[in-house]
């Protein structure tokens, strides 16, 4: 199949060709099907925090793990990291042509004393013994509760360091959730991978991610789709303590990516396939239409570890009839979608 149009993020007019599930700048030597001619081409998209497959009991299931990732694919998100997962990913999902690439990191690990009570956690005593594991048998990723009210103490530093270490030593990466002034600090002193949401960021704090060249995952665009519901709750200090940590996350974006931060696109929760939602929180935030994209886009892609649309790379774009960089609400619109090698649309 042969693709033809403008490759961002370089702007240059080219043309290359897919084959199988990898694209080539060589053209091949057998007659071939124009499939995208003309448009703007992206590399698949991403959106790096994402939990699809959970009822409303948190009952995870196939049915609706492959519903809601095919509401992913439908809007041109080709890949997904799910930082946290109630049970078992279906045998044959990571293959299934129909699905977007994974990569999970297992369940999440919340520190039993924490008592969070909610019903996706799995509360756990040893924490270090369980993220090695979940990393293990994961895509190299575990996830960690590191707060949860901002009246319960978060989990100790010392205690989430270990655990990091112990992850780091075995080869492995850790994501960890934090929404507190407190949490937000231990996950970023104890060294996790990628801060997820992060309330509360402090410019010194995004001074040292961005020294060991971490990531920061705000998930501002699920956060402001509550602010007016949670503005009609009794005023008192946990609605202030909510609402300023979710105000406070424009300024954290932007001031993370300044530093050096690899600021990415996560939107946490329902409806699935929104991505373009959290790049539009982060052109509200101040950065570029193009570092936008970027974050659920080559930015993401590179951080993961999954080739964009390069020699040898994957066979996943998304053509668009106008440059996302200028009219980023063209993001809604995909023209056509190819995933795994495969025209979607």
């Amino acid at each position: 199949m042969r693709v033809v149009g403008t490759l961002l993020p370089s702007g240059e007019r080219t043309q290359f060709w897919i084959l199988g599930d990898r694209i080539t700048f060589e053209k091949p030597l057998n007659a071939t099907e124009t499939v995208v001619d003309g448009g703007f081409l992206t590399p698949g998209l991403v959106d790096v925090h994402t939990h699809p497959g959970h009822d409303d009991d948190a009952t995870f299931t196939e049915k609706q793990f492959r519903e809601e990732c095919m509401a992913h694919v439908a809007a041109g998100t080709t890949a997904i990291r799910v930082p946290g997962h109630n049970g078992p990913i279906p045998p044959g999902a990571r293959d299934d042509p129909d699905l977007p690439r994974l990569v999970t990191a297992g369940r999440f690990l919340a520190y039993e004393a924490l008592q969070t009570g909610h019903p996706i956690h799995t509360p756990t005593v040893d924490l270090v013994a369980a993220a090695v594991a979940e990393a293990r048998a994961n895509d190299g990723w575990c996830k960690l509760i590191a707060d949860w009210a901002f009246d319960v103490p978060a989990v100790p530093l010392d205690l989430l360091a270990r655990v990091v270490d112990a992850v780091h030593a075995a080869g492995f990466r850790v994501a960890m959730h934090c929404q507190t002034a407190e949490g937000t600090r231990n996950a970023v002193l104890s060294g996790a991978d990628s801060i997820e949401h992060g309330c509360y960021l402090s410019d010194d704090l995004i001074e040292t991610l961005a020294a060991r060249g971490g990531a920061y995952v705000p998930t501002g665009a699920a956060f402001q789709r509550s602010v007016p519901e949670v503005r009609t709750k009794p005023d008192g200090p946990r609605k202030t303590n909510w609402l300023n940590g979710a105000e406070g996350l424009f300024r954290s974006a932007a001031v993370a990516h300044e530093a050096g931060v690899t600021v990415l696109a996560g939107t946490d929760s329902a409806p699935f396939g929104n991505v373009f939602t959290e790049v539009e929180f982060l052109i509200a935030a101040g950065l570029s239409p193009a570092t936008a994209l970027g974050a659920a886009c080559w930015t993401a892609r590179d951080f993961l570890g999954l080739p964009g649309l390069v020699e040898g790379g994957l066979a996943d774009l998304v053509a668009y009839d106008a440059d996302p960089r200028v009219e980023p609400g063209i993001l809604r619109h995909p023209r056509h979608i190819i995933l795994r090698g495969r025209k979607i649309r």
